[in-house]
Formats: C-alpha cells, structure tokens, sequence
C-alpha cells in the first residue's frame, strides 16, 4: 500500500485527457464525481494509491502537476486521509500542508 489521496478535478474530463494524465499519474483511478460547490455539476476524481513515490508530498506534486497540462483544467478538492502508520514525520507534515486545497488550483 501506497500512499493514498484524491484529486476532485474541476469538470468530467475527456477520454484524451485521461490518457494525458495517465502519463504523469499512473497510480491514479478515474471516476465521476460531483463538484464540491455546487452538486449539479460532474466532474472527474482522481483516486491514487502511489506505491512509487519516495514521499506523501512527491506523490500530490506529481499528481497536481499532471493535472496543470491539461488545459482548462484545475484541482477543486483534495482529500488526505490518515496514511498507514510508518510514515515519516515530515511526510505528515507535507500532507497537512497541501490540505485543503483551494479552488482554482491548477490551470484555469
């Protein structure tokens, strides 16, 4: 087990779009979600379980860089649970962090 987090991506993005974030989020399962702000809104979640990043923090950079390569395209919510024990302090750290995201992260 990795470490374990979501994005809620701004709108439902396309089948391309998908194969680009593919690219620099290869842990992540896609899905459909509702916007946080306004629940008639669909939009796409990213679920990761990323066993390959050295850190909790490396592995939310990676996945929210992804995200910024994709035009029109932003992070509305990320979601950090608790990780599985044996994370090192700094790990923790970074992950209290970054969370909440704001809307608007990313590019618009």
């Amino acid at each position: 087990m990795g470490y374990v987090f979501s994005l809620v991506l701004s709108r439902e993005i396309t089948e391309d779009e998908m194969t680009t974030l593919k690219v620099g989020c290869g842990a992540a399962d896609f899905g459909t979600d509702v916007l946080p702000t306004d629940a008639e809104v669909t939009v796409t979640r990213m679920d990761f379980d990323d066993a390959v990043s050295p850190t909790l923090a490396d592995a939310i950079d990676a996945a929210l860089a992804a995200v910024t390569e994709v035009s029109d395209l932003s992070v509305s919510e990320l979601t950090v649970p608790a990780q599985p024990a044996g994370a090192e302090e700094g790990e923790a750290a970074a992950a209290e962090a970054k969370e909440p995201v704001a809307a608007g992260v990313g590019t618009d």
